[in-house]
């Protein structure tokens, strides 16, 4: 077998054939080193086998494993306490013995789904060390009586509640509020638009996170038909006055935009509809949101051209990635106060590829409405 004639895949130790069989299709095989010795095995092919790159993965990861319970069956209690025995062997094998407590069943288990499962478990570690901050920042609310209101808004399934929720997650829920508002009753339809956002801003020591706020009327609004182009107008004329007020009087107003590229929404969506878990999420307007995606693109360029002031910027980010998305929403909230006792080891500079400035959005949007 030569090994020319394959090429890696993005999966360690899994390989596909350059060239397909007219009959059998492309061939996997697997290939990867254990113990000093080089181990190579036909897993099947594309064709003949209807062989997915998936299945290919979970047949690689089976041959591994027999491999290792072959190996680990060999050691007796004599040979262990050999002195000739491979002392770095026996490290592997105890190695092995403690993940395999640690993991359980984890045969049973799509590799994948397991992958996707450690991986949360370091993302989440990695954020703690901020969520630790976040608490600071609060204690730090409370103390000096200050005020923060911090405004989520984005496309349908960008990401803006989970980030939410993260950023929450240990905080004294004494002292934030998240205000999620639904359609406008009638009574608030003939009041002042901002009216029924401004009951619920914060008092001294508390923060408030607007999970979509009053730039509903920015976007959401006018591609719907629920506001006038003169109410639409007045809005945007208003608001960056509006928000000044606002900091000019000791608010601290932090206004993240979540951007999230058509083809992540659209599988965001999909995994919605088929995962009985998360549909409850999707709704009629989710089911228009990639029809209108360049409606809702023109609105949004308005909005950030028009509303991003020196007082109150909008803060670009870029949320394909989850983890990374709240990760810098995290830096953002933090960097925009001087509170106490913050951890300087930690890093709080922007990621410049997640954290966009408004101009770089703007310039990107004005080549493609992908975003």
């Amino acid at each position: 077998m030569n090994l020319s004639d394959f090429e890696k895949t993005e999966f360690s130790g899994l390989y596909i054939s350059k060239a397909a069989h007219p009959t059998f299709g492309k061939k996997y095989i697997a290939r990867f080193q254990y113990d000093k010795k080089r181990y190579v095995k036909v897993l099947g092919y594309t064709k003949k086998d209807n062989l997915s790159k998936k299945a290919a993965l979970t047949l690689m990861q089976k041959f591994k494993d027999s491999i290792v319970v072959d190996k680990e069956e060999v050691p007796t209690k004599t040979n262990i306490n050999d002195k000739n025995f491979d002392k770095k062997y026996q490290e592997l094998f105890e190695e092995n013995k403690n993940l395999k407590t640690i993991l359980g069943d984890f045969k049973d288990l799509d590799p994948e789904t397991l992958r996707d499962g450690i991986q949360k478990i370091y993302d989440l570690e990695e954020l703690k060390k901020y969520q630790i901050e976040l608490i600071k920042l609060q204690n730090y609310l409370e103390e000096e009586n200050k005020r923060m209101i911090i405004l989520f808004e984005g496309r349908d399934a960008s990401g803006k509640g989970g980030a939410i929720r993260r950023i929450t997650r240990y905080m004294n829920n004494k002292h934030y509020r998240v205000v999620a508002l639904g359609k406008p009753t009638e009574t608030q339809r003939n009041q002042w638009f901002l009216q029924r956002y401004i009951q619920h801003f914060p008092t001294g020591g508390e923060m408030v996170l607007f999970d979509r706020s009053w730039y509903n009327r920015a976007m959401v609004e006018p591609i719907f038909g629920f506001c006038t182009k003169e109410e639409y107008e007045i809005f945007m004329e208003d608001v960056v006055n509006f928000e000044q007020d606002l900091v000019r009087q000791g608010m601290i107003l932090i206004k993240l935009y979540f951007s999230v590229s058509k083809d992540e929404q659209k599988r965001r969506f999909d995994r919605r509809i088929n995962d009985p878990l998360r549909q409850w999420k999707f709704s009629e307007v989710d089911m228009q949101a990639q029809d209108l995606w360049s409606e809702f693109s023109e609105k949004k360029y308005e909005m950030l051209r028009r509303t991003s002031s020196r007082a109150a910027p909008w803060h670009i980010v870029r949320s394909d990635d989850k983890h990374k998305a709240r990760l810098e929403a995290m830096k953002i909230i933090l960097n925009s106060v001087d509170y106490d006792g913050r951890n300087y080891a930690l890093n709080f500079d922007p990621d410049e590829t997640i954290n966009i400035s408004v101009q770089k959005e703007l310039m990107q949007m004005r080549k493609t409405a992908d975003y």
